[in-house]
């Protein structure tokens, strides 16, 4: 099943770096009672998620948490060692942006955001996508068509649905 406008998230739980290495992570706890963003890449330090995605929210981070976004979150299909290295490399971490893994890919599999591009050697990735999560329940989502592009996904297409 592909997660659509109005469905609840499901149980999730991801990695990120912590002080003390890697931790684990509840999604419900960060999207319980809040207003949150979360966008998807196919991988950490991959061509448009590394010069277009993830600079969007960035550039668009402000005028988003205006909006009343208590924090924005970027998923991928990597561990937490790259996430944390690509939020150094991008200037997310510094930014204010929170990246977690989800290594096994379980997360992307079950909102059915998976996808396989065996030509380049991304197999069990997730497919580009941003969403507004209000109380847990996704209430926008934008979801690109070809992994290659940033359009719809993009921070300025999210905050101009918002």
């Amino acid at each position: 099943m592909t997660i659509k406008t109005g469905d609840k998230l499901p149980d999730a739980t991801l990695s990120r770096m912590g002080t003390e290495g890697p931790e684990q992570v509840e999604l419900a706890s960060l999207t319980g009672g809040r207003k949150v963003v979360l966008f998807a890449v196919p991988g950490a330090f991959t061509p448009t998620c590394h010069s277009a995605h993830m600079p969007s929210f960035i550039s668009a981070k402000d005028a988003i948490m205006g909006k009343g976004v208590d924090e924005i979150i970027c998923v991928s299909v990597n561990d937490p060692f790259v996430m944390k290295a690509w939020g150094e490399a991008t200037g997310a971490a510094e930014a204010g942006l929170t990246l977690l893994a989800d290594g096994t890919g379980a997360f992307t599999k079950a909102i059915g955001m998976d996808f396989d591009a065996p030509p380049v050697g991304l197999m069990g990735r997730s497919k580009r996508y941003a969403m507004l999560i209000e109380d847990g329940v996704v209430s926008i989502l934008n979801v690109e068509e070809s992994p290659g592009t940033c359009e719809v996904s993009a921070g300025e297409a999210l905050l101009a649905a918002m």
